[in-house]
This record gives C-alpha cells, sequence and structure tokens, in this order.
C-alpha cells in the first residue's frame, strides 16, 4: 500500500471507531449528536494530516476534539515535529482552537 492508502485507510478506521462510541458521549450530555459527529471528523482529519505528513510521528500523538477544540497529547522527538502537528491541526477546516499537551522527547 502506498502511503495516501494507508492513510485513507487509518482514517477510515478511525473515523468508524469514534463514530461507533458516538451513543456513549451523547447519553451523558456532553454534546449533541451533530457536534458529536462534526468533532469526530475534525480529529479524523487531523489523525489523516499526521499520516500523510512525514515529519509527523501519527501513532505517537493522541488527538481529541470537542466542540471544535482539539487537544495534541503523546510524545515527540523534537520541539520542530510538536509544532508541526499543532500547524497541522490548526489549519484543518472546523478547528477553533488547539491545545499542544505534546512531550518532546529525545
Amino acid at each position: 500500500m502506498n502511503k495516501t492508502t494507508r492513510a485513507l485507510a487509518f482514517a477510515t478506521l478511525v473515523g468508524v471507531t469514534i463514530i461507533g462510541a458516538t451513543g456513549c458521549s451523547v447519553a451523558r450530555n456532553q454534546q449533541t449528536v451533530g457536534s458529536y459527529v462534526d468533532d469526530a471528523g475534525i480529529t479524523t482529519a487531523v489523525k489523516a494530516k499526521f499520516a500523510e505528513d512525514k515529519s509527523v510521528a501519527a501513532t505517537s500523538i493522541s488527538v481529541e476534539t470537542l466542540k471544535g477544540t482539539v487537544q495534541l497529547s503523546g510524545f515527540a522527538k523534537s520541539q520542530a515535529e510538536k509544532d508541526r502537528a499543532e500547524a497541522i491541526a490548526r489549519n484543518v477546516k472546523g478547528v477553533t482552537a488547539v491545545r499542544n499537551s505534546i512531550v518532546v522527547r529525545p
């Protein structure tokens, strides 16, 4: 599989997993169904962009979205990778804010 195909497959898998969990979040009255689905789409888009970018280790960075705010966590090999992940997330449609909690590990 080429990188684009792998990135799309990864994004699809993540999207299906997130959408499958929709009932849990909505049942606890955290968000409406529509906003939860929007957030799931943002999370999937950010992860897909990470998978396409050679300078970001997509499997080492966790992405969560709540009401358009993206929370990044996990580990990066350099400050440049951490900054690049944040820049990618900020440029995804629907993102209103990014909280970058990625830890740089040498």
